[in-house]
């Protein structure tokens, strides 16, 4: 059907909607009081899984919220209610905590399972837009969602509600990852496979250990079978255990170029002193601007003065940072 209608009322009806939306948020954010606080300190202090629970649209912002904390370090699962009722409720162990969505507070599937759940002495939080509710009276916090009407001109679609107990999920999972001090490493752990967790991969992840090296009276005959024996294409020189220098096949040619003597030369002779390097905590990227700024195929790693590793420009482009 032909629906006669203007640009600019769609656009109006647009930022009406996003309107209303930023309005239940601010409430939520008005609002927020000790309750939050009560829960984010249970499940920072429980032994157990939490097990986010809902069903409809509920479920699904449910599974996000649960994707969300598993992602940044605290573990958990998605149940879906109707499931529950017919065996899955064997999945709630006895240190686990239990998120109940709901924005009514009365779903009659999560009515059916939050009783029981509790008789089993599993902690509940439930996040509703109705206090005084059925669900309310099982739940150990409750947490509101404080959104007087939906963006929904019919007020039924859920929108507002279901806009605010995202973000309600967001803030306790980002309250938690706070609290126990989640770093980037451990993001990048939990997401080997993704673009985010490969842009925060560090060097000692992806260097070798086999470490070439020969020290700077070496006879540069020598350093050349240590270059090729080892396949990085370069040595490092070392000094009583001290990196001094590094000797890589561009140095070779080019002191052949000079009109060095390979068969009369030492390492030293032909080495790059005080060669750029990395460290095992350096991220991946970071190594990789080195090696282009410099035009450079290698690097030391060095923890201290210590030489710990290699990396190689091939190393990276195989561990899929790029």
């Amino acid at each position: 059907m032909d629906v006669a209608v203007e640009n600019k009322d769609i656009l109006q009806i647009g930022k009406k909607v996003l309107e209303e939306e930023i309005k239940a948020l601010n409430s939520l954010k008005d609002n927020l009081d000790e309750n939050f606080v009560e829960a984010v300190k249970l499940i920072l202090n429980t032994k157990g899984k939490i097990v986010v629970t809902g069903i409809g649209k509920s479920g699904i912002i449910g599974k996000k919220i649960s994707s969300t904390l598993s992602s940044t370090g605290t573990p958990s699962i998605f149940l879906h209610p109707a499931e529950a009722i017919h065996g899955d409720l064997g999945v709630i162990e006895k240190e686990d905590i239990v998120i109940a969505i709901s924005n009514s507070g009365e779903t009659p599937e999560l009515v059916a399972i939050i009783p029981i759940i509790k008789r089993w002495g599993n902690k509940v939080i439930l996040i509703t837009n109705k206090n005084n509710s059925t669900l309310s009276k099982h739940a150990d916090i409750t947490l509101n969602l404080y959104v007087e009407r939906e963006a929904c001109p019919l007020n039924l679609a859920p929108t507002s509600s279901s806009t605010n107990t995202l973000a309600l999920g967001d803030a306790i999972a980002v309250a938690l990852l706070t609290v126990k001090e989640f770093k980037e490493e451990d993001f990048a752990r939990f997401h080997p496979g993704g673009s985010l967790g490969k842009k925060l991969m560090k060097v000692y992840q992806v260097m070798k250990t086999v470490i070439p090296k020969v020290n700077p009276d070496t006879p540069v005959k020598d350093a050349i079978v240590e270059i090729s024996e080892k396949g990085y294409g370069a040595t490092f020189v070392m000094d009583k255990d001290k990196l001094v220098g590094i000797i890589t096949d561009g140095d070779i040619r080019r002191a052949i170029k000079k009109g060095i003597s390979i068969d009369n030369s030492l390492s030293k002779d032909v080495m790059t002193s005080n060669p750029k390097y990395t460290t095992p905590q350096s991220y991946v990227l970071e190594a990789l601007e080195t090696m282009e700024k410099y035009n450079i195929t290698v690097l030391p790693v060095l923890e201290g003065e210590d030489v710990v590793g290699i990396v190689h420009i091939h190393d990276i482009l195989k561990s899929g940072a790029l």
